[in-house]
């Protein structure tokens, strides 16, 4: 037995909004045998917008039973047939989410009319109800209601199940089926061409554009537990509705996904990304002539058109190595503003405040203290590759993170004329500088000193102020 379901709501994913109205069908296959529909206060107000679309009201709603008094009564209709929507994964989480809230756990197959109707009636213009509906010759009446669209959708269904040659509604409830929970818009080929290795995933919408980027150990394994989970959050409500392909990028290791995935979300600023957007370089070190003509260290926000020698993103941070110029080059912590005009100075500084020491003394010292900053290491971090005939390496010159690429397994990799015709340059942020130096830090045997070498290629070598802009 099937239970064709619809409801209108007061938003679009379950944790934060409630449901206004339910209708269910239930149905043999054939025809409907039973329908159950009401009217449920939400207990918050519905905007506007969606008073407008659906015609409920607050005061239409104001007497209506909330959904506990309907929840044991649901919960029969359900809990052992099919649960069947028009994109069902939305009304499913609704629901769900209701229930539990009143001691009840709907575990029950899905099936969803739209991806039914894309695998039994392909090419059509459209795969919306009202659209799908009016190729099909199915008249819809009370649209935007729970009666009105939960009996189209139940003409539909039977419609897609007498037209089901290939057995699609049977094989879509065989056990590790993705058609229960993959989002209605997206293929089922683009999910089983996921590989199972490390690498970045793509989400796009329905005009192609990647509205979200996400790295993963194991591809296919995460985006999977984007849809199989019963998360009634609005991102994965998000990811249901707008998602309409996934692609891939497979990647050699883990490190080189996370660094990929960083790099990709500042180029591309996906619509549902969120985490890594505003982890940039906020603060700089600025160094600049006094009218005393002493140089003078000071920690800032960033500006556009100064350049900073050197970055970071926590305050802390910048503090912290600001105290180790000032203790390893002897400076004056009131020229590098730590200390008070009118306060007395320590025993590190030479004079400068006082012009005890000149001017000239003095900037040397800064000038070597900025100079030591630029004094990093460059190496190499080598892994596994995408395959046997090749290893994976992520460079790091002078401290900053280059970019990433591929060798061959048994290519020399001492000098930096070696690896850089291999590079994909990356541009560095606070976020992979720091993942990169915690990785070489935890698995030094996978580090290898790099020699810089005067014979790079000019092609090549232009493509490093990329990566340092």
């Amino acid at each position: 037995m099937y239970a064709i379901v619809d409801i209108e709501t007061t938003g679009s994913y379950a944790a934060a909004n409630g449901i206004t109205e339910i209708s269910i069908q239930v149905s043999d296959g054939t025809q409907v045998v039973e329908t159950y529909e009401t009217l449920v206060n939400p207990l918050q107000p519905i905007p506007r917008y969606i008073q407008a679309m659906t015609g409920i009201s607050d005061d239409m709603v104001a007497e209506a039973p909330p959904f506990s008094q309907v929840a044991e009564r649901v919960f029969q209709l359900l809990h052992d047939k099919v649960f069947v929507a028009h994109n069902v994964n939305f009304d499913f989480s609704f629901i769900r989410h209701q229930l539990l809230h009143c001691g009840y756990d709907l575990q029950t197959k899905k099936l969803c009319t739209v991806r039914l109707s894309r695998r039994i009636f392909p090419g059509l213009p459209s795969y919306s109800l009202g659209n799908l509906c009016h190729s099909l010759g199915i008249s819809l009446v009370n649209r935007h209601r729970a009666g009105g669209d939960a009996a189209a959708t139940a003409e539909v269904f039977h419609l897609l199940v007498r037209q089901d040659r290939e057995q699609l509604v049977t094989r879509s409830l065989l056990r590790g089926s993705k058609e229960q929970v993959l989002p209605p818009h997206v293929p089922r080929e683009h999910f089983e061409q996921l590989p199972y290795g490390p690498g970045v995933y793509y989400f796009h919408n329905e005009k192609g554009k990647i509205v979200y980027v996400g790295k993963a150990k194991n591809i296919r394994y995460r985006v999977n537990s984007h849809f199989s989970n019963n998360s009634d959050s609005r991102q994965k409500q998000r990811f249901l509705r707008h998602v309409h392909a996934i692609s891939f990028r497979p990647c050699g290791t883990e490190l080189m996904a996370s660094l990929l995935e960083s790099s990709e979300i500042r180029r591309l600023w996906p619509a549902f990304n969120s985490s890594q957007k505003r982890w940039e370089d906020v603060y700089g070190l600025f160094a600049y002539e006094d009218q005393r003509g002493y140089l003078r260290l000071a920690i800032e926000k960033n500006k556009k058109h100064l350049a900073a020698v050197h970055t970071f993103h926590y305050l802390v941070d910048g503090h912290a190595i600001l105290r180790r110029l000032i203790e390893s080059y002897r400076l004056c912590p009131k020229l590098c503003f730590l200390r008070k005009e009118d306060e007395p100075c320590d025993e590190r500084c030479q004079g400068a405040c006082s012009r005890r020491e000149t001017p000239a003394d003095y900037n040397r010292r800064i000038r070597e203290a900025i100079a030591s900053l630029a004094k990093q290491p460059s190496y190499l971090i080598l892994d596994k590759g995408l395959g046997a005939d090749d290893r994976s390496f992520v460079l790091v010159l002078h401290g900053k993170l280059a970019g990433m690429g591929y060798l061959p397994e048994n290519g020399p990799v001492h000098a930096l004329d070696q690896v850089l015709p291999h590079l994909e340059p990356i541009r560095e942020s606070s976020y992979t500088r720091n993942l990169v130096q915690g990785y070489a830090a935890r698995f030094p045997d996978q580090v290898v000193s790099l020699v810089d070498s005067p014979s790079l290629p000019a092609a090549i070598e232009s493509l490093l102020p990329a990566v340092f802009d």
